[in-house]
């Protein structure tokens, strides 16, 4: 058996309709869900990515665009998603897999999957590969048709802390103020004020830099979260 087919014969065996009507509504989700908590989708997941292991890469993308693409229930996503992460395959997390992630993103198009790519699968391209992922954040920062690859690119660097570019940063957050295509989405404002909160862990006099330049062009909600801990 594949790991999508494993994954689809232990979904079918547990979850929970209550707690899964009540995932659905609280996620706004057109896909049912199992019913399944995280740990314990984590503990159902973490033999079967054990036990099926891919050698080929061409396989392991098909095997996480079969498992989103033809989702009958939302943790088949987070399936996918943990395929991507899981540390076996770390080698192939390079700029070659950023259309993929871009699909997932497009095709997703809500916070739960989103974030989850942007911060540990982009984020991690972007700090192995810099200079051939920083003209991609830029592009996608701009993007004419998704808030959500947008968010992707503000979001990238939340994990990087010392190591974040701060131009880069600069660069995706100011595509994104209150008077941009986007800027003033709940979703873009939430993820530009969540970056700058992050990286004021780091360097909180950039932060408030940006946040006294930019001031005018700035929603209540980015400079509130933006200044949360500071």
């Amino acid at each position: 058996m594949t790991y999508v087919g494993a994954v689809r014969a232990a979904l079918a065996e547990v979850g929970d309709p209550a707690r899964a009507a009540q995932q659905q509504a609280y996620m706004k989700s057109e896909l049912p869900y199992v019913g399944l908590r995280a740990p314990a989708l984590s503990a159902l997941l973490r033999p079967l990515l054990a036990e099926h292991r891919f050698v080929d890469r061409a396989q392991w993308e098909h095997a996480v665009l079969e498992l989103w693409e033809d989702a009958e229930h939302r943790e088949e996503w987070y399936a996918a998603i943990a395929l991507l992460r899981y540390r076996a395959y770390r080698p192939w997390l390079d700029p070659d897999l950023l259309p993929l992630l871009e699909t997932l993103v497009r095709t997703g198009a809500w916070w739960d999957v989103v974030d989850e790519i942007a911060s540990h699968l982009v984020g991690q391209v972007l700090l192995d590969h810099r200079a051939a992922t920083t003209p991609v954040m830029d592009a996608w920062s701009v993007d004419a048709d998704s808030l959500w690859v947008r968010r992707t690119a503000m979001l990238a660097q939340l994990r990087h802390a010392g190591r974040t570019d701060t131009d880069l940063l600069g660069r995706v957050l100011v595509a994104n103020l209150d008077d941009t295509a986007y800027g003033r989405e709940f979703f873009v404002r939430k993820a530009l004020g969540w970056a700058l909160r992050q990286h004021a862990r780091t360097d909180p006099a950039w932060v408030r830099t940006f946040v006294r330049t930019h001031a005018d062009r700035l929603s209540g909600l980015s400079r509130r979260e933006a200044l949360k801990h500071l």
